[in-house]
């Protein structure tokens, strides 16, 4: 009863927790508010997220995890701990119970950067921690067939990293990543903004322009949104009104990075498995495949067609919690874990 296995995608922008047989049991922001003067955590997870751009000087929000990976370690230990005590309770881990945890890591990643994160995971109670690639990870959570020899090209847009890779036979052929995601998104909107109409906004509202009126191409029927910030010029709060069009033109630039990384995946791809994607297409996972016609975009860029797997930003954590249940078999083609 009290063996569980747990499936995390640590993530810049959010956690995921993934229980086998429960399916996704916690989705919380990757922020803690810290207290400056002895460095106290004081909130974890959506409590911090309600204080980010709203704290007095004595507080700072911030992020433990920068680009998919930890950038401060105890802040990423003790908000490990914080997901996994509430994920497995208490009296669990006091008695001795500890999960096995499978983490899901960007590619790319140095043995440095690797050993923090399975050093944080053990630290934080787990029994065990293997390190999954995000990129193979999202593919098995999205129920791409990886344990065949056919070619399965998933692209995962996160919050601090866009990586895409073809995955085949358990292992990842070719594999590449960008730090531009989510986050340079959300920073290209309020330069646009600060820019076009003189308004500072915040990174909470940049976001919410994003998701309520964002769209990776232009929209037959715009969308409008009022918008509330201080005025530059002038020091006093303003309203504006944005439009949907206008998004798409601060956004474009991000974008094509992310649209360069599948590009050069794609040119280093080996010719059977290029075959493959033409005819299966890519499946884009992560907050980011959200964004409105990213999927016409990318197929636009590339010319490969492109769909948006069910549920995008649960794929890495469901991924790398069936990764724990296949272990054994994935051991043969992917010895670190």
């Amino acid at each position: 009863m009290f063996d569980r296995q747990i499936g995390i995608d640590l993530g810049t922008v959010n956690v995921l927790v993934y229980v086998r047989g429960r399916g996704i049991v916690l989705q919380e922001p990757s922020l803690v508010a810290l207290a400056l003067a002895d460095s106290r955590i004081m909130a974890l997870g959506a409590e911090a997220k309600a204080m980010l751009g709203r704290t007095p000087e004595t507080m700072e929000v911030m992020r433990p995890m920068r680009d998919g990976v930890i950038a401060d370690y105890m802040v990423t230990e003790a908000m490990l701990r914080y997901f996994i005590t509430k994920v497995c309770g208490r009296f669990q881990l006091l008695f001795g119970v500890k999960p096995d945890i499978s983490i899901s890591v960007p590619v790319g990643v140095t043995s440095v950067e690797e050993r923090a994160v399975h050093d944080a995971a053990v630290a934080a109670g787990g029994r065990s921690a293997h390190l999954v690639p995000e990129p193979f990870a999202a593919a098995l959570g999205a129920g791409l067939p990886v344990h065949t020899p056919t070619g399965n090209m998933v692209v995962d847009i996160g919050g601090g990293a866009s990586e895409a890779a073809v995955v085949s036979t358990n292992g990842m052929v070719v594999s590449s990543s960008v730090r531009v995601a989510g986050l340079k998104i959300d920073e290209a909107i309020v330069t646009y903004i600060r820019k076009k109409y003189n308004l500072m906004i915040g990174e909470q509202t940049a976001e919410d322009i994003k998701i309520q009126i964002g769209s990776a191409l232009p929209m037959d029927e715009e969308m409008v949104l009022e918008v509330r910030g201080r005025d530059q010029i002038a020091g006093l709060p303003k309203t504006i009104r944005v439009t949907s069009n206008e998004v798409t033109e601060a956004i474009s630039e991000p974008l094509q990075a992310i649209a360069a990384v599948v590009r050069s995946v794609l040119e280093k791809t080996p010719p059977e498995l290029a075959s493959d994607i033409i005819d299966r297409g890519m499946v884009m996972v992560g907050g980011g495949a959200l964004l409105r016609n990213i999927d016409r975009f990318l197929t636009r860029e590339t010319g490969v067609p492109c769909y948006v797997a069910d549920n995008p930003m649960a794929c890495t954590a469901i991924g790398a919690g069936k990764a724990l249940e296949q272990l054994e078999m994935l051991k043969k083609s992917m010895p670190q874990l």
